[in-house]
């Protein structure tokens, strides 16, 4: 009775292993790896991009997604189950952040606060869908998770979105346009940072050179210094002295508009504080939608004495954009 008993036994054991391991593949949740953000050794070069930004996984699985930037950037999948959801300001949220890991089938708005370098998200994608991925800080930052039946093949593995991740990021970075030793130094004139947008099948991604381009200049009391933003994707601040407290859109009450509808200062010491707000290039129109405003696109400060004037990005300064205007008599 004893053997029958053990053989029963090992036979039960054997066929216990035998359905785990046939159900196993059915139920593992796959965990796959994306990362927001790239950017230069010195954080010039920021990547505005999720890389990569096109991924197809199976119904059940996990992304986590991993920040790598000091710039700040949002994982943000916006509901698809109603009629086009409105898209949020990055400080609102859906409205409000949701907390990790989240779960996203396209009934609900998910997203992260803003988030820099050291942060991540993982989001579970119980339903079948193809879900695009935005980014609420930059509008020409996207991307699409393709969520598939379990029974359907993936085209590719972790390994090759790895290299894909890696290969679009060194794309983007290697983009020297608009790099300052390319600019052509014109007197009174600061070029605001740079950008490109590119896109691919999934999405848009924008190369962002956070520095003044000409950030040094030597002129003399009286004259005046324009800054314009020429970057499609970035605002800017042009700020000199003390740094706005809260949200530095507005600018400071000493700022008065030209005709030319470019901004304006006055600055008559080195203790002077003034602050430009956002200096940004003008969003392009869209078929069926307002016209855009054409937004404030150039800065100017006349300077009445001799001195020093350091000045920075009041948005970017954390990434070394800043400059100064010295001032002879």
């Amino acid at each position: 009775m004893r053997s029958l008993r053990f053989g029963m036994s090992s036979l039960y054991i054997r066929l216990t292993i035998m359905v785990a391991v046939l159900i196993a593949p059915n139920v593992a949740r796959a965990q796959w790896r994306a990362t927001v953000g790239a950017q230069s050794w010195d954080s010039a070069r920021q990547v505005l991009a999720f890389l990569p930004n096109e991924l197809w996984i199976h119904a059940g699985d996990d992304v986590t997604w991993t920040f790598q930037a000091g710039e700040i950037h949002t994982v943000t999948f916006l509901a698809t189950s109603s009629a086009a959801q409105v898209r949020p300001p990055f400080q609102v949220g859906c409205p409000g952040f949701s907390g990790e890991p989240a779960m996203f089938d396209g009934t609900a708005c998910i997203s992260t606060p803003p988030l820099v370098k050291g942060g991540s998200f993982k989001v579970a994608f119980p339903a079948v869908g193809n879900f695009k991925l935005v980014c609420l800080v930059h509008p020409d930052m996207t991307g699409v998770v393709h969520v598939l039946g379990k029974a359907k093949p993936l085209p590719h593995d972790q390994t090759f979105y790895d290299a894909e991740a890696a290969a679009q990021a060194q794309a983007l970075l290697s983009d020297r346009d608009g790099e300052e030793d390319d600019v052509v130094p014109t007197p009174g004139r600061v070029i605001a940072g740079v950008g490109e947008i590119s896109a691919t099948a999934a999405g848009t991604q924008t190369l962002s050179v956070m520095r003044f381009m000409g950030h040094d200049m030597v002129i003399h009391a009286g004259q005046t210094v324009e800054w314009d933003n020429q970057d499609p994707e970035d605002p800017h601040t042009i700020t000199f002295g003390k740094e706005p407290a809260g949200d530095p859109f507005p600018p400071s009450n000493n700022v008065t508009v030209d005709a030319d509808g470019a901004r304006h200062a006055v600055i008559n010491s080195t203790s002077d504080s003034v602050h430009s707000g956002f200096i940004l290039a003008a969003p392009q129109d869209r078929t069926g939608l307002p016209q855009s405003p054409l937004f404030f696109t150039r800065f100017r400060v006349t300077f009445t004495h001799p001195g020093t004037y350091p000045y920075i990005c009041a948005l970017h300064d954390d990434l070394g954009m800043n400059g100064k205007i010295i001032v002879l008599p």
